[in-house]
């Protein structure tokens, strides 16, 4: 069976996909994926030996949940509870959760079904933070809600105890700091701001131009070791000055998760590649 992601996230790659197999490495060790989010490449390609990392938590929080039998079946249970329980008034006490000082202590079951609850039941499928790092996107006023395709969630289940990946919640570079020569490492970072409407607000952090130049050196600082690097981004004058000692190749994607409609439609993008 193909793996789908199980959420929608903004910069997912199903648009390009085809480009992004096109350019990876045929041959490489292991697979790190530092800003892994949906996960569509790594569910296309299915690697036997991969470490997976983003910063947001509760995002994590479903990836640990599918490599493990015990949490899968609670994780499974509470998404149940979020599709029976839904309405507009359920939707903004589920989403209020974080806001509480108990929330940390929640088990991670509890976080990793709020967390896909909210992806599916919210507006235009955005996963956006605010300055506290409170979740902060309106309903989406859906009558019924889904969290999963119940045979997708079972495969990826399966998927993530047969190959028992490394799933880290670190910064970046604290990521693939035991990537080795002829390993594969593809980067997939919140993108150079563009535009005003420009979506970047994964986690409360954010990823200016200060962190995307920290990026550019951990690549290059990567290929001096002899790793495959590989990364997607915007296609702007920043972005190709910076990555100019590396192969650029442009793509189009189709973009639909934006909070305004005139950010959403047909973009430019950049596959950076360093062989």
């Amino acid at each position: 069976m193909n793996l789908q992601p199980f959420v929608k996230w903004a910069g997912g790659k199903r648009q390009i996909m085809n480009k992004l197999l096109e350019y990876m490495p045929k041959k490489f060790k292991h697979y790190y994926e530092p800003f892994v989010g949906g996960g569509a490449l790594l569910l296309e390609k299915k690697p036997h030996r991969a470490c997976i990392n983003d910063s947001n938590k509760d995002l994590m929080s479903i990836y640990k949940c599918l490599r493990n039998k015990k949490l899968f079946k609670l994780f499974f249970e509470e998404c149940k509870k979020h599709e029976q329980n839904h309405s507009e008034e359920y939707y903004y006490e589920i989403r209020s959760l974080d806001r509480k000082k108990s929330f940390s202590k929640l088990p991670l079951y509890i976080k990793a079904a709020r967390c896909i609850y909210l992806n599916k039941a919210c507006f235009n499928g955005l996963y956006r933070v605010n300055a506290k790092g409170y979740f902060n996107v309106p309903s989406g006023k859906y009558a019924k809600v889904h969290c999963f395709d119940d045979k997708n969630i079972a495969a990826l289940h399966k998927f993530f105890v047969k190959t028992k990946p490394v799933i880290l919640c670190k910064d970046f570079e604290e990521a693939v700091k035991t990537a080795k020569k002829g390993d594969f490492v593809y980067f997939d970072p919140p993108y150079d701001v563009v535009a005003e409407q420009s979506f970047t607000s994964y986690t409360s952090g954010g990823f200016g131009k200060e962190e995307q130049i920290r990026l550019c050196k951990l690549v290059k600082s990567l290929s001096d070791k002899g790793v495959f690097v590989m990364a997607s981004n915007a296609n702007t004058k920043f972005i190709r000055e910076i990555y100019s000692d590396f192969n650029i190749h442009v793509v189009e994607a189709k973009r639909m998760i934006n909070s305004k409609a005139d950010g959403r439609g047909n973009v430019e993008e950049v596959i950076i590649t360093n062989y």
